[in-house]
């Protein structure tokens, strides 16, 4: 069981990727108070907590109404999942959150509630977390493991939570450096689970 939510967890925190997310936040809540900030990111996180919840839940219910296999999807999903692995590596992903992350800016420079676009959708719940949280339920045996895999998509979020609500002081400590090293990391871990996901899908399929 532990081995499965470490598995589980490092998959979703790579994924959800909460050192990444903070500064962009921090760049998006620059001209709110401490407390819209908080609320912002507390809204956020129990907004992409719930679409993940649902996917989840009911995304391999979602794929047999659509007579998708479940092979097939974790053969897409790792695809999806390596790519995203690329853009961390090259940083790509990031020059992305930061030209979504301006669009929204410029477009409102007053106090925008950014809760719902772009922090929880697509920024925490992305089809990458959504593929990846519905790949590891779907390999789950039983109500025990499905739980310990939804255990494990709570500890990120709270943890993404506490990156949000800590994004300015965090960035202030790390700086630009030190974060672009963390991403690269996770996106070389990212890549070999990643690999992973489609090796197992076409054993399962051949």
């Amino acid at each position: 069981m532990w081995q499965l939510f470490l598995s589980a967890f490092v998959t979703l925190f790579v994924v959800i990727d909460p050192p990444g997310c903070a500064p962009i936040y921090a760049g998006l809540t620059a001209n709110a108070t401490a407390k819209q900030a908080f609320s912002m990111a507390l809204r956020a996180c129990l907004i992409a907590t719930g679409i993940l919840l649902v996917f989840a839940l009911f995304g391999e219910d979602l794929l047999g109404a659509l007579h998708i296999e479940l092979d097939s999807f974790r053969i897409a999903g790792g695809i999806m999942l390596f790519l995203i692995a690329l853009d961390m590596v090259f940083e790509k992903r990031t020059e992305r959150r930061e030209e979504r992350a301006e669009k929204v800016r410029t477009a409102q420079p007053q106090v925008e509630d950014v809760s719902v676009f772009p922090m929880a959708m697509p920024m925490l719940a992305g089809p990458g977390s959504i593929a990846s949280v519905m790949l590891l339920t779907a390999r789950a045996n039983g109500i025990e493991e499905t739980g310990v895999i939804l255990a494990a998509l709570g500890v990120v979020m709270v943890l993404s939570f506490v990156a949000l609500v800590a994004a300015r002081p965090l960035i202030r400590a790390l700086g630009s450096q030190v974060e672009a090293v963390i991403t690269r990391l996770l996106g070389v871990l990212l890549a070999a689970l990643a690999a992973q996901f489609v090796i197992d899908g076409i054993q399962a399929q051949f």
